[in-house]
């Protein structure tokens, strides 16, 4: 099998047997959310059994891991490398052997929170010193990251990485600054590290070090990578499969517990619907600009002063094609750490189905009105 995954002499690679249906670059945006990122493992492999592999991955947090061991490997690879990891991360055991799922879903959460993950963080010793005492910005944390800097240095071949085969960008904070900063292959040469601090959320993790300043997770900021994507220079025609974790859309919570989870998921969803809608007029002004070319005589039109202007104009278009992870009847506070088989399992499988139903509908083939720089589709039930 060749890198890009392609059989033996004479057999066509997978990545084209659906790509000559999208025109425009295919951008992947994945938002963090923990255990929820397995959705997003369901929305890859759709995609890949569809022959629809991106140019470009930009992710947070989960969605900065999973983005990471796609773009860092050849797509013949990226199926077995992210089923790998979701199989390394995946808490088994039981404390009653299946018969009472309450007490064995109580004693998984029990068991992370005291021992951790062990391919991807288990407890540091420092966090039984009080929690005022100064620990240095490495250890400032409940737990230690090492086994997923391990994790990713077997799953992420970096050196393919950075042939920029497929873009990678990953979404961290300035600790001190506080201001967002995405890191990507395009630009710079990365390495785990920069995948490390895209998913050091605090206080459980510790903030990482790229060029001696600190950062966090992104998600702590903005959960949402699209608005990266939409200002990116140069800019180009996109269709972007746009993969939400966290519902922004949910029902008035009646009790303390579903007020905690509600808030949690207004948090990280990232007021993603606002930032479309600021974009959706950006686009439409820049579009606008374009047609008032025409309007334009041509000795002033050649003058610098209005080229400079009319270089704000554009005619990319942009498809927005939102991929919502479900809610399920028993999610709760801790559904981002449900990392039990059966509900790794479950997501995976629903963003699977979401993402095959959307390919089936094609949007992307749909016009789009000239006047117009974005046009977002969004999943809904039978769809």
């Amino acid at each position: 099998m060749d890198e890009n995954g392609a059989g033996g002499a004479g057999t066509a690679p997978k990545t084209c047997a659906r790509r000559g249906d999208i025109a425009g670059q295919i951008v992947l945006v994945l938002q963090g959310g923990g255990a929820l990122g397995a959705y997003q493992a369901g929305v890859y492999e759709a995609l890949h059994d569809a022959g629809i592999e991106p140019d470009w991955v930009i992710g947070t947090s989960i969605g900065a891991v999973n983005g990471a061991i796609i773009a860092g490997n050849p797509p013949g690879a990226r199926l077995d490398r992210l089923r790998e990891f979701w199989s390394r991360v995946a808490a088994t055991g039981s404390a009653s052997a299946g018969w009472l799922p309450a007490l064995d879903d109580w004693w998984r959460r029990a068991s992370i929170f005291l021992q951790g993950i062990p391919a991807f963080f288990t407890p540091s010793p420092y966090a039984w010193w009080a929690l005022g005492t100064p620990l240095g910005r490495e250890h400032a944390a409940f737990y230690t990251t090492q086994p997923l800097r391990e994790t990713l240095d077997r799953l992420v071949d970096f050196d393919y990485l950075n042939t920029q085969a497929v873009r990678l960008t990953v979404g961290a904070v300035h600790v001190a600054q506080a201001r967002m900063r995405y890191f990507t292959n395009r630009d710079e040469r990365m390495n785990v590290e920069h995948v490390m601090a895209s998913a050091a959320f605090p206080p459980g993790f510790p903030s990482v070090q790229l060029d001696g300043e600190s950062y966090w997770d992104g998600g702590i900021y903005s959960n949402t990578p699209l608005e990266a994507v939409l200002d990116d220079r140069p800019r180009r025609s996109s269709v972007i499969f746009a993969v939400q974790l966290w519902p922004a859309n949910g029902r008035e919570p009646e009790s303390i517990v579903e007020a905690m989870v509600r808030q949690r998921d207004i948090q990280y969803s990232s007021r993603a619907q606002s930032h479309l809608e600021r974009q959706k007029q950006i686009h439409r002004l820049r579009h606008v600009i374009r047609e008032l070319e025409q309007y334009i005589a041509e000795p002033q039109r050649d003058s610098q002063a209005v080229r400079d202007l009319l270089a704000w104009g554009c005619g990319t278009t942009m498809r927005v094609i939102e991929l919502d992870a479900p809610s399920f009847g028993n999610d709760d506070l801790h559904k981002d750490i449900d990392f039990s088989p059966a509900g790794i399992e479950r997501r995976r499988a629903a963003g699977y189905e979401d993402t095959r139903r959307m390919i089936e509908r094609a949007p992307w083939q749909e016009a789009m009105d000239p006047m117009e720089g974005i046009a977002v589709y969004r999943a809904g039930p039978g769809v």
